[in-house]
């Protein structure tokens, strides 16, 4: 395939926008840590704040984030998730709000927050994945804000796993150093060149949020970075197959694939992909590193970006950003 370079203007429809950024953290901060989602562990947890105070940051536990719940799988009662969550990012001492883990709950309770009042405050850094893409999804068409895909404080990569600390200290502090992004596992798929601004997270998240109020209607003028966790292929293929009937492929400008953790055999995913994404015709990169991966890159969303898959396996594929996540 030869080489192509489509421009978000290029685009029919609407474009996804770039999006508001946020200030870059400085030692001393305070960051407030909230759990939308599922139960936190407290040793977990425990772990992950001296990590961040290791980094000249003072985290503050939303009140709510070891409460606990009925069900077992969620971290508090809906509105008390909510309520962290709004209060933390109206707190005008908070510098970045970063979630404790993922899991599920999130779509239970976005919209108990009152965006109105979150609109009215200056933004701030945002991190987490998983389940948290609905939020990220939220921030996007809500309140027009860039956020950060990564690690959060309670995951077990991020207490285990240096490179994907350092990758998140640096987004946080010296965005401009972190401009482009690549891993040791990345391979082109679809060879091709691509200009979008980022969006995505977990693929069965942007399924599930279809047809709610506040959906994207659509990735085009995007570049697309999906991963996801548990899902075997047969289910990959209804995710991707809703997506692709309700038209929120149209237009995409190119694809990045992250890691599908307990999805079955990679090679039957990799040929899911082929089949289902191939025919788009635009540039798709694999195993890119970011998302329930035992090391993982952090991915800015809402940024213009541009993504290099060569054709030649000697070069690796890249997600060059043409500005810093945060200012």
């Amino acid at each position: 395939m030869t080489e192509r370079l489509r421009r978000v203007s290029d685009v029919v429809g609407v474009p996804v926008p770039a999006l508001i950024r946020p200030p870059r953290l400085t030692p001393g901060d305070r960051v407030s840590i909230v759990a939308p989602s599922g139960p936190v562990p407290r040793e977990r947890l425990e772990a992950g704040l001296a990590v961040l105070r290791g980094w000249g940051l003072e985290p503050d536990v939303a009140p709510h984030v070891l409460d606990g719940h009925p069900s077992g799988y969620l971290a508090a009662t809906d509105q008390a998730r909510a309520d962290d969550l709004q209060d933390a990012w109206c707190d005008p001492d908070t510098s970045a709000v970063l979630c404790a883990r993922g899991g599920y709950g999130v779509q239970r309770m976005v919209d108990l927050l009152d965006w109105d009042e979150m609109r009215a405050v200056p933004p701030k850094a945002f991190v987490g994945y998983s389940d948290i893409t609905a939020l990220h999804e939220a921030f996007a068409t809500r309140l027009g804000l860039a956020t950060l895909h990564g690690p959060m404080t309670a995951a077990e990569t991020f207490l285990t796993d240096g490179p994907t600390r350092q990758g998140l200290h640096d987004v946080l502090f010296t965005p401009e150093d972190t401009l482009r992004l690549t891993s040791a596992t990345a391979r082109t798929l679809v060879p091709g060149r691509a200009q979008g601004v980022t969006l995505g997270g977990c693929v069965s998240l942007l399924a599930a949020d279809l047809g709610t109020p506040w959906a994207r209607p659509s990735a085009g003028g995007g570049l697309l970075a999906i991963e996801d966790v548990g899902e075997e292929p047969y289910r990959l293929d209804r995710i991707l197959t809703q997506l692709l009937r309700a038209g929120w492929f149209e237009g995409v400008c190119g694809i990045l694939l992250g890691s599908w953790a307990d999805c079955g055999p990679y090679e039957e995913v990799r040929a899911l992909f082929l089949d289902l994404l191939g025919p788009l015709g635009v540039p798709i990169v694999e195993e890119f590193g970011f998302g329930h991966s035992p090391s993982t890159l952090t991915i800015p969303l809402g940024v213009p970006a541009v993504l290099d898959a060569p054709a030649d396996p000697s070069v690796p594929p890249s997600l060059t950003l043409e500005t810093p996540a945060l200012r």
